[in-house]
């Protein structure tokens, strides 16, 4: 192209329209030219690529090359109108301006390229965590990636400032000084912000996983930014901050394995010290039955104040709440069934006055 600007500007100069009609053709020759060797770049230079991006197992250069087949027409008139301002003689603050326009559109380009990559990159990452659990809730890695977005676009408008001539190191250092004032104002905030980043990075628990705070239980719904949303027992919506989760105790039963069951049930007084002793063997025979469950002990454990009392611990199976109750309720009314054919008798508060005549 260089042999071609010195071809018309020999001939032009020699011609009716002096030097400055010759930069101007010059500028129209040229300008004309880019933008053939632009369209030829996006209609077959763009197609090979593309042809040889799908063989290559990396996306990186998929990316790239979708990218740049959508930049819009005028970004590329614009290239190629500053590149054919270069022939012709500008004023110096025409030119400044024309060099600010191009490092504008490149910077805008670059961090539009940059933002496809995050994006990928946010969408891989939230495939992956639905791929091992489909409840997995999704949103912090988004705001994540939209975080390094905005980071991308801060640093590009700083080194845009820099090179209009603006001095950053006292305006960053002004910003560093806001930032701890805005700091101290959103302390809460940015407490649960960081918690929030806890729970997803630490794991203590998921969506979909029944925890206890404190007197509070229940099922995780959402983990949000600021807080976090549990389905309780009673039906209704508990809204938690991520910096209680993160600084509180919490049992966490779909964790849990197996479950610990320890439960009582008192006999009456009368009831006969043989009948007693085969209260250990009813119980364990009901046990026979359970598939969930497995019989740990049976002790009669102490003489209450109306019953003689028996305890009974075994461990279920599963960490199904639901599944938990329907065992416990096989078991009691296998007990019951079996008390019932030995003629035993379960206790329940009974008072005996003695009258001193």
């Amino acid at each position: 192209m260089g042999v071609i600007t010195d071809y018309i500007n020999k001939y032009l100069s020699a011609g009716i329209l002096g030097s400055i009609g010759a930069e101007y053709l010059t500028f129209l020759g040229v300008f004309i030219a880019s933008l053939i060797v632009l369209k030829i770049f996006k209609i077959y230079i763009i197609s090979y690529l593309k042809k040889l991006a799908r063989k290559s197992k990396t996306k990186l250069d998929d990316i790239t090359i979708s990218f740049i087949d959508k930049i819009k027409w005028k970004s590329y008139v614009v290239i190629a109108f500053i590149i054919s301002s270069k022939t012709l003689t500008l004023h110096a603050l025409v030119d400044k301006v024309l060099n600010y326009v191009l490092l504008i559109t490149v910077v805008y380009l670059g961090v539009k390229f940059l933002g496809e990559i995050i994006n990928h990159y946010t969408e891989k990452q939230i495939q992956r965590a639905l791929k091992g659990n489909e409840d997995e809730d999704t949103t912090l890695i988004s705001v994540l990636g939209r975080m390094a977005y905005a980071i991308v676009w801060i640093l590009a408008f700083l080194l845009l400032l820099s090179n209009f001539g603006i001095n950053i190191t006292s305006l960053i250092a002004g910003l560093g000084i806001g930032g701890i004032a805005i700091a101290f104002a959103l302390q809460s905030i940015l407490q649960d912000l960081f918690s929030s980043f806890t729970i997803y990075f630490d794991k203590p628990f998921k969506k979909g996983d029944f925890i206890i705070i404190g007197s509070d239980m229940g099922v995780i719904k959402h983990i949000g930014i600021k807080s976090t949303r549990v389905q309780t027992l009673q039906g209704q919506e508990l809204v938690v901050s991520n910096r209680e989760l993160t600084s509180t105790r919490i049992n966490n039963y779909k964790k849990m394995q197996k479950r610990r069951i320890l439960f009582n049930f008192g006999v009456e007084y009368g009831t006969s010290t043989k009948k007693l002793k085969a209260i250990n063997t009813i119980v364990r025979d009901v046990f026979k039955n359970i598939k969930l469950a497995t019989l740990d002990r049976v002790h009669f454990k102490d003489f209450g104040d109306f019953s003689l009392n028996y305890e009974v611990v075994y461990y279920l199976n599963t960490n199904d709440y639901n599944k938990y109750m329907d065992t416990q309720e096989q078991i009691n009314l296998g007990i019951k069934d079996r008390f019932e054919k030995q003629g035993i008798e379960m206790a329940f508060p009974t008072q005996t006055i003695h009258v001193k005549k």
